[in-house]
């Protein structure tokens, strides 16, 4: 087969790892949920190569997948892992939990689902962060989101932009707090929280 190939990653993987560098310093070892052709575990991996790079996604897209990371033949990247988020995540323990462009994808009881499953995935204060396009107070943040979401509805009624509000208020129940919240390019945001740790 021919090794997939995401524009999206191509053009964003360079202002996300901007973002991630900095929060990543002390990290040792990331979990990415829904790796899709695997370009971002690549590029980041190759760029941190501290820590262990742990890609994931449902089992159809990791034959694509391993052809990046089988070329790349970084250390740091293990094997893919098959996930299914309904089913919980893996217990790792794991300093950083990763996605890109899942939110909308997932429907909500899958998102809520990831949300459940980050107490038991991530140690200490570890950090989750989320990559894409979100809603604003319940507002689109641009025609174009507004126009993607709606083809998103079309394909799939369980899938959409979340606001961001609705997505906070699931972090929080998961024991995270809001870090940072970083406008990106394309009316996309990279949102990170932090789990909580009680003294």
């Amino acid at each position: 087969m021919d090794k997939p190939f995401s524009a999206a990653c191509e053009r964003n993987k360079a202002p996300i790892l901007q973002v991630l560098r900095p929060l990543y310093v002390g990290v040792t070892h990331v979990l990415e949920v829904g790796s899709g052709t695997g370009q971002h575990a690549v590029h980041f991996a190759a760029a941190m190569p501290h820590l262990q790079w742990q890609c994931s996604d449902v089992p159809a897209h990791l034959a694509g997948m391993k052809l990046w990371l089988d070329e790349a033949a970084l250390p740091n990247l293990p094997p893919p892992l098959a996930l299914d988020v309904s089913q919980g995540l893996p217990r790792g323990p794991f300093d950083a939990v990763f996605t890109a462009n899942t939110l909308h994808i997932m429907g909500w009881s899958e998102v809520q689902c990831l949300f459940d499953g980050l107490a038991a995935c991530l140690c200490g204060n570890g950090l989750f962060t989320a990559y894409g396009p979100f809603n604003l107070g319940g507002r689109f943040t641009s025609e174009g989101n507004a126009r993607f979401d709606a083809q998103l509805r079309q394909a799939d009624p369980r899938r959409g932009i979340r606001d961001l509000e609705a997505v906070d208020a699931l972090a929080r129940a998961a024991g995270l707090q809001m870090l940072r919240d970083e406008p990106m390019p394309a009316h996309n945001r990279c949102v990170s929280w932090q789990r909580a740790v009680l003294r």
